[in-house]
């Protein structure tokens, strides 16, 4: 990593790196407490440099769209699947919960209206479409329940098998743009006002169905939270797409959970079981 900023930012001096973490797509890394380098963990070279360059456009786009700080890149690098930007204030809301997650929702809702309600052909060159049939997302939820089952007290058990029983919700007919991966890992927080300072991570954006945004806002949040976000959110959610989101939600979290335990990442499974109530209930 010192080679590669040498590299690409001559006279920058680099002092100290600190490893952020990483999740399933980037591992990030801090440097001097004032840049925040994310590498991609695509094995692909090819595919990791395409990600990143839409990325970065995407990010110009989003810098004029969001009402919330999204990154600037300053520094890209395609061939090593590297994007640097200068580090937003704030600290992950997963592992910062705030003491008002109520004052969360007015932003949040806001940030979604926007995005859900940008026209397609803005962003459509950038991402990609993400129509994944909820049928095939059922089956994958239920490989990963099998991987859990085993840590979960009956109660729970029982409470997913009830979801696992039932039909898939319908495909969407609409799609917009969307986050796709709006986990409280990439909601950033100053913890002490209940503020939201920042949205980080948009490699997963794409068209896709933005009942899923909200999902992750259910899931993450709970129901209280994502109400008051609803108050805020102008892009309308009808009887199917609100199906849907709990659909997604309770999927989203049997992944994180399996995930998490699989990899031994540990905030991951810890927050789906400590949800996982809420969120079959």
């Amino acid at each position: 990593m010192r080679r590669l900023l040498a590299r690409h930012l001559p006279g920058y001096e680099v002092r100290v790196i600190d490893r952020l973490g990483e999740g399933q797509d980037n591992a990030a890394y801090e440097v001097n407490g004032e840049l925040v380098v994310r590498q991609s963990k695509a094995g692909d070279p090819g595919e990791r440099g395409e990600a990143v360059d839409r990325e970065a456009a995407l990010l110009a786009v989003m810098s004029e769209v969001s009402p919330l700080p999204v990154p600037r890149p300053v520094l890209v690098v395609p061939e090593a699947g590297v994007l640097a930007y200068p580090k937003l204030p704030g600290l992950p809301l997963n592992r910062h919960p705030v003491p008002e997650p109520a004052r969360l929702a007015a932003p949040l809702g806001a940030f979604l209206s926007a995005l859900h309600m940008l026209p397609v052909p803005r962003v459509e060159d950038l991402v990609p479409r993400d129509a994944y049939p909820l049928g095939d997302l059922r089956e994958e939820a239920e490989g990963d329940y099998a991987e859990i089952a085993g840590r979960l007290p009956a109660e729970e058990r029982a409470l997913v098998e009830v979801f696992l029983a039932a039909e898939a919700p319908a495909d969407p007919e609409t799609l917009t743009f969307c986050h796709n991966d709006l986990g409280s890992e990439h909601v950033l927080v100053d913890a002490a006002t209940s503020t939201v300072t920042g949205v980080i991570d948009w490699t997963d954006a794409a068209v896709a169905d933005p009942a899923y945004d909200l999902a992750l806002v259910y899931r993450d949040l709970g129901p209280a939270v994502l109400a008051r976000t609803l108050e805020h959110y102008q892009a309308g959610l009808d009887d199917a797409a609100r199906e849907r989101m709990l659909f997604y939600a309770r999927c989203a979290l049997l992944e994180d959970v399996a995930y998490g335990l699989r990899t031994g990442i540990a905030p991951y499974a810890e927050a789906g079981l400590a949800h996982l109530g809420r969120t079959f209930s």
